[in-house]
């Protein structure tokens, strides 16, 4: 579905000086203004890709990553955990035929906005830690292409990837019997992760009324329910948006600044957690701690842990 079909580039806006793109170690020397560089995208029923204004690209291609704390109470296992969340957001060249990282600037290349959402809390006496990675097309004209997810704690780790292919691509491991080994496919539908990043670039393009939504790959992992596509109810109002999934009876509600650039101010999950008598529904909660902006991949050395205690997260 993301391939390059004609050498026509859509031109999103102008800016009238030269950016570099920068990530990760990235290595991508740009000549014209990233959001200008989009690669048409085949498919019927697309629909046009969504003008970026000057504020937007100033925001997000001034080569950082935007980096936001916040303070985490965790449902797992029948109880709230004490933690700490990171939502990192950061524009990236993306490769549509291989669906990672370019290391170098192409206009072929699809750009996208980045989202890594990380979790640590603690279990007793043992910790876990979450991470769940989101590509969207900048766009704005299409699904994720491609979201994965990791889980580590001391029973063992999983993990989960979604590719946008012709269909979504599903491949995962895990230590849990029955679920050791699975690559299979599934009919596209709106992710829910990618929702968090299509907030991001526009609110009001946010899908809302009874759709076919697939939850969270953490959500799934978390509960071990099955990897597909759930009707769901979403709402906006006031710079809140939820979902309601009646078969799982669980409930996210995201609050972010309708002001641009529409920061998330934190989040509510309502589900049953826990096993047999200690199942009961439990919100977990997230609040906002700090916001920086950084090109924190050469924020490595010692002295830089300092960034750490800005973020409250030592």
């Amino acid at each position: 579905m993301y391939r390059s079909l004609k050498p026509l580039v859509l031109f999103v806006s102008l800016i009238a000086t030269l950016l570099v793109i920068t990530s990760c170690n990235n290595k991508i020397e740009n000549t014209e203004t990233p959001a200008i560089a989009i690669a048409e995208i085949e498919a019927p029923d697309l629909k046009p890709a969504q003008p970026l204004s000057k504020a937007f690209n100033d925001y997000w291609y001034a080569g950082e990553a935007e980096i936001t704390s916040y303070e985490l109470q965790q449902a797992r296992y029948g109880e709230i955990r004490n933690g700490k969340a990171v939502l990192v957001y950061v524009t990236e060249d993306f490769l549509p035929e291989e669906q990672v990282k370019a290391d170098t600037y192409s206009k072929n290349n699809t750009p996208v906005l980045k989202l890594n959402a990380t979790k640590n809390f603690n279990t007793g006496v043992y910790p876990y830690s979450i991470m769940q990675s989101t590509f969207y097309p900048v766009a704005n004209n299409a699904h994720a292409i491609k979201i994965s997810a990791s889980m580590q704690e001391w029973c063992g780790h999983v993990y989960s990837q979604l590719n946008n292919r012709e269909q979504f691509e599903i491949m995962s491991h895990s230590y849990f019997q029955g679920q050791a080994d699975e690559n299979f496919k599934i009919d596209k539908a709106i992710t829910e992760n990618q929702l968090w990043n299509q907030l991001r670039i526009d609110p009001e393009s946010l899908p809302v009324g009874d759709i076919e939504l697939i939850p969270s790959l953490e959500y799934i992992r978390l509960k071990h329910v099955k990897l597909q596509s759930y009707k769901a109810n979403a709402t906006l109002d006031k710079g809140v948006y939820t979902l309601f999934y009646p078969k799982l009876n669980r409930k996210l509600s995201i609050n972010f600044n309708t002001n641009f650039p529409h920061e998330i101010l934190g989040w509510e999950e309502t589900f049953k957690d826990g096993y047999g008598r200690n199942a009961k529904n439990l919100t977990t909660k997230a609040t906002k701690l700090e916001t920086i902006k950084s090109a924190y991949w050469g924020k490595n050395s010692n002295a830089d842990e300092s960034l750490r205690e800005t973020l409250k997260l030592q």
